[in-house]
């Protein structure tokens, strides 16, 4: 099997690859292509990459290469992690919204829009170029940010994708922690949108342990999602660490203003992890990597990879992928981040329990956001742009959308070929 890696130049691909390498009896890879536009990163990461296998005694066998078409031809998955314009661009994101008292964020709010509107048609264009030669066939796995614009956009256009984020397993990874199991026999009832989601259960050899979770860990809960702990009982969930950006907006606004922007700390982590990588020496993931976030993106797309290319039969993992009638309030074609039965025909989201108010509410106006974002990546337009804030819950006011909208288009005018007119 030939596994292509778009962006593979990037600093988080050792982890996939170290995933890859720690499964080598079930993910029977024999070939893995890097693609990525900068030579030097490929020529960092592509050898230290070969070398973290061949330290696992795993078989395949690392290429890189800047032409698309020839690292995905003939590619049974092709994983997306892009990141449009770079640390530099993921800067403006975080730091543009700020004067304008928004949250500065990279894949929500102002800078979520903007990351959309630069990656969206570079996204498409790629699907595109991989489906004329890896085939029909080939599965599109979308790892690139906003994860649930992005593969909408890619499922609105026929392509056969599935999004893929690292919210759940990572609250998986707590709770196996808190419960003292072993990750593997915890089963999560994941609802929502990407990076706006909750765990409704946490299943243990069949039983539903929340409530003890809630009751005797909600206080070191709180401390890794970034609220109250009365709040997060009071749900009666465990809510993603995204939603302190609704939950707690002033107080992480007020963080945020003080705060060096996260970019920056990203791009001192990369650097020192390129310089380790380089080192013939270093044949192991370095420590530095948990760092650089995406905790444990290896193991959640290997695990997807396997079960979408045949794997053992049907698994269940948590996606994003057409709703479909699943959340009855959000049209069919919205994109949501589920709990999912996953094998080599695609995903299909499990029944969800109907949801409370709230949630049903917050999920609903973020859906009607993330709808005119696509379609404001989709087609231009100033006046799109500021649909899209304005539909926002974390903007929703007119002024403030024309003025991020200005600031917004200033500092992606690269980017925008209808911005330059």
């Amino acid at each position: 099997m030939k596994l292509t890696v778009v962006g593979g130049g990037s600093t988080y691909t050792p982890e996939l690859i170290d995933g890859i390498a720690g499964r080598r009896t079930s993910l029977a890879v024999d070939e893995i292509v890097l693609v990525d536009p900068d030579e030097q990163r490929l020529s960092i990461v592509g050898p230290f990459c070969q070398r973290l296998l061949d330290h696992a005694g795993h078989p395949a066998r690392v290429r890189t290469t800047t032409n698309l078409e020839r690292g995905a031809e003939g590619a049974s998955a092709v994983l997306l992690q892009l990141r449009v314009g770079g640390q530099t661009a993921r800067r403006s994101d975080e730091t543009f919204p700020l004067a304008c008292g928004c949250i500065g964020q990279e894949t929500t709010g102002a800078g979520g829009l903007a990351k959309a509107l630069r990656t969206v048609p570079v996204v498409l264009d790629i699907a595109d170029r991989v489906r004329a030669v890896a085939g029909e066939n080939a599965w599109i796995v979308n790892f690139t940010n906003p994860v649930g614009i992005v593969t909408r956009a890619l499922l609105s256009a026929g392509h056969r994708a599935v999004g893929l984020c690292n919210v759940a397993i990572t609250i998986q990874r707590w709770t196996s922690t808190l419960l003292g199991v072993e990750p593997d026999a915890v089963r999560l009832e994941h609802v929502g949108l990407n990076h706006l989601s909750w765990e409704r259960s946490v299943h243990v050899d069949g039983v539903d342990v929340l409530p003890t979770l809630l009751a005797d860990h909600a206080d070191g809960l709180a401390e890794e999602i970034g609220l109250p702990a009365n709040l997060i009982r009071r749900t009666g969930t465990i809510p993603s660490y995204y939603l302190k950006y609704f939950y707690a907006h002033d107080e992480v606004l007020a963080k945020q203003q003080k705060e060096k922007p996260r970019a920056e700390v990203v791009a001192e982590t990369e650097r020192e992890l390129l310089a380790l990588y380089a080192d013939p020496a270093v044949v192991t993931k370095p420590e530095q990597l948990a760092k650089r976030g995406g905790a444990y993106y290896s193991e959640a797309a290997v695990q997807l990879v396997h079960a979408l290319t045949g794997g053992a039969g049907a698994e269940q993992h948590v996606v994003n992928v057409r709703n479909s009638g699943t959340l009855p309030f959000l049209p069919d074609d919205a994109v949501i981040e589920v709990s999912s039965t996953v094998d080599s025909t695609g995903a299909v989201p499990r029944p969800a329990r109907p949801l409370d108010a709230g949630i049903a509410g917050l999920i609903s106006h973020v859906t009607a956001y993330e709808h005119l974002a696509l379609e404001a990546a989709l087609h231009g337009g100033r006046d799109r742009v500021s649909d899209a804030l304005l539909a926002h819950p974390l903007v929703g006011q007119y002024a403030t959308a024309e003025r991020l909208t200005d600031e917004l288009v200033a500092a992606n005018r690269d980017f925008l070929p209808w911005a330059k007119a």
